[in-house]
């Protein structure tokens, strides 16, 4: 009762809602959502992933949710709370944001420095053949970008959950969505001849993001999709990181959990799409249909300035607001993950969050110094289980997203699913009379297709399962 009394609560839904979907809206919406979507069928895609999300998401959305505000605790004893057993379940809910942080801080840092060009007026430099990679496998700049993003991280945290958190996804989100709002309209409005003559519209590029591609699909490529949109809506909502039981615990036990959960769901999906709207039928219309090949890294920092560079004049305006979007984007979602980490270092502890925020920046920043090293004096090259060629960065985001997370969800479904049983949660969401509309759906979800699913997609990730 103790540690409940102290913990800290949002103080409105509305900031639980904003600092929630800042952490889903994230890297991943922005340079890998629209590039699955036009290499899966564009249309089709996105019906499979609005009902994945629908399901699936909230399945697991609502689940993490509830343990949090139901346990008042972080990841790393919520799962031991529910039942002793699962307690190495909420070690490695732990461990996942641990490693993502450093290496996703380096990404951040990539952010701001093209934020900064763009700003600047230098986005030009940008387009300049090997400018990217130049840039990352330098020895000092990325460190001292990468070092800049995290302080700014942890300076967040160190004010807070009211202060900190909710202060800035209040502020930070309303404007990201303005800015992707923005740059979608503005993506469907252009046009270009290139030389051969031929004319492109965004309008075109549209076309092929939402009308469903149904040429030479079969069962095979059916799974395909379909396990790509799970994979993409797994990671998009930030489940199985301990970052939605950590915001779950600060929850008010009078808010509408249900309602907050729908929110969060269309926040993250709109925006997604949107990020799809505006960046397809922009490559589309500057590079055409093999432009849309690339996606990551070389999608943001190498394919995007060369279309905003072809836009003339109003591309370095589009160029940053664009990168100034999605700094806000990068910073959100860096802030929740550090937050994960920083909850389990007080509650394991008991230590002051300002002192568990000073650790953990010091252990993100020479995590994040190997990260950048390994473009350089660190880089090696292996081949991963799943056949893509890695380095120090690679390596890390596998182990988290293709091993750690899955096993994260799996043990979640089992443990409400089979040994708590599903009215834990839907006794939480339902707390003060509130309703919960899709509650047949979720037993279904959580005790059967949920895990069968996530089995699948474990088993396709570490390359296990071939003929998908």
């Amino acid at each position: 009762m103790q540690q409940e009394k102290k913990r800290n609560t949002f103080a409105g839904s509305i900031g639980f809602v904003l600092a929630a979907a800042g952490s889903a809206v994230g890297l991943g919406n922005i340079w890998r959502f629209p590039y699955l979507a036009a290499k899966d069928g564009g249309g089709m895609f996105l019906v499979v992933y609005l009902v994945l999300a629908l399901t699936f998401g909230f399945t697991l959305l609502a689940s993490e949710l509830a343990i949090g505000r139901k346990t008042r605790r972080s990841a790393l004893h919520a799962y031991s709370a529910l039942d002793r057993r699962f307690g190495p379940l909420g070690f490695i809910a732990c461990l996942v944001p641990l490693i993502i942080l450093p290496y996703y801080c380096s990404i951040g840092g990539w952010v701001m420095k093209y934020c900064l060009l763009y700003l600047t007026g230098q986005g030009a430099k940008a387009t300049a053949d090997g400018f990217f990679t130049g840039f990352i496998t330098s020895p000092v700049e990325p460190i001292v970008f990468g070092l800049l993003f995290v302080l700014l991280v942890a300076f967040i945290i160190f004010r807070g959950v009211n202060k900190g958190i909710e202060s800035s996804s209040k502020l930070i989100m309303p404007v990201l969505l303005v800015l992707v709002l923005g740059i979608a309209v503005f993506s469907l409005t252009i046009s270009h001849t290139d030389a051969d003559g031929v004319t492109r519209t965004g309008m075109q590029g549209l076309k092929i993001l939402v009308v469903p591609d149904f040429k030479g699909l079969t069962l095979r490529g059916f799974f395909t999709v379909l396990m790509d949109a799970m994979g993409q809506l797994f990671y998009s909502i930030s489940v199985a990181m301990g970052i939605m039981v950590t915001y779950g615990s600060y929850v008010q036990d009078k808010a509408n959990l249900s309602k907050s959960i729908n929110q969060i769901e269309i926040f993250d999906t709109v925006v997604a799409f949107l990020a799809a709207v505006m960046i397809i039928p922009a490559v589309y219309t500057f590079m055409g249909r093999e432009g849309m090949d690339a996606s990551g890294p070389s999608l943001m920092f190498v394919s995007l300035p060369k279309v905003f560079e072809a836009m003339g004049g109003v591309g370095h305006v589009i160029g940053a607001l664009f990168f100034l979007m999605v700094f806000f984007a990068a910073l959100t979602s860096a802030v929740s993950v550090m937050e994960a980490i920083v909850a389990c270092l007080m509650d394991q502890f008991h230590l002051e969050r300002s002192r568990a925020t000073i650790i953990e920046t010091v252990l993100c920043l020479v995590m994040a110094l190997f990260v950048c090293l390994g473009y350089n004096a660190l880089y090696f090259d292996i081949l991963l289980p799943n056949g893509s060629h890695a380095q120090l960065l690679d390596v890390m985001d596998y182990i988290s997203n293709n091993f750690l997370m899955p096993v994260v969800a799996i043990g979640t479904c089992i443990l409400i699913g089979w040994v708590v049983k599903p009215r834990t949660v839907i006794d939480e969401i339902e707390r003060n009379g509130c309703g919960f509309g899709r509650k047949k759906l979720y037993v279904a979800m959580i005790k059967v297709v949920a895990p069968i699913l996530l089995t699948v997609l474990l088993l396709k990730s570490v390359g296990i399962l071939t003929v998908i």
